[in-house]
């Protein structure tokens, strides 16, 4: 599916945009090539094939390259009185912030 120059120029017309007739003309040109790759990866048989939930699923086990969830350090009073020493504010060990919500 080729764009015609009353397409392109609708198109520019919608996303508000100025193009010169040069600058319309490379839009057409780029634009094609876009519709060209999308008619491409439509016409590729997918029948039988698993989505992915991570691109590089498909090349390595995803599993083993992500770390398991776990408490590295442990919480004492004076981590968390050296923690809140820069703060602005603070109360019972927490941080104080201006209210935004009324």
């Amino acid at each position: 599916m080729a764009l015609t120059d009353q397409e392109v120029a609708r198109i520019a017309r919608l996303a508000r945009l100025h193009l010169t007739p040069e600058q319309q003309d490379q839009a057409q040109t780029d634009l094609n090539k876009i519709l060209g790759i999308i008619e491409t990866l439509q016409s590729v048989d997918t029948t039988g094939i698993e989505p992915l939930a991570h691109p590089l699923a498909s090349v390595t086990d995803i599993h083993l390259r992500l770390r398991e969830d776990v408490v590295t350090e442990v919480s004492s009073t004076e981590r968390r009185e050296a923690l809140m020493a820069n703060a602005p504010g603070a109360s019972k060990g927490l941080f104080l912030v201006p209210k935004v919500i009324e």
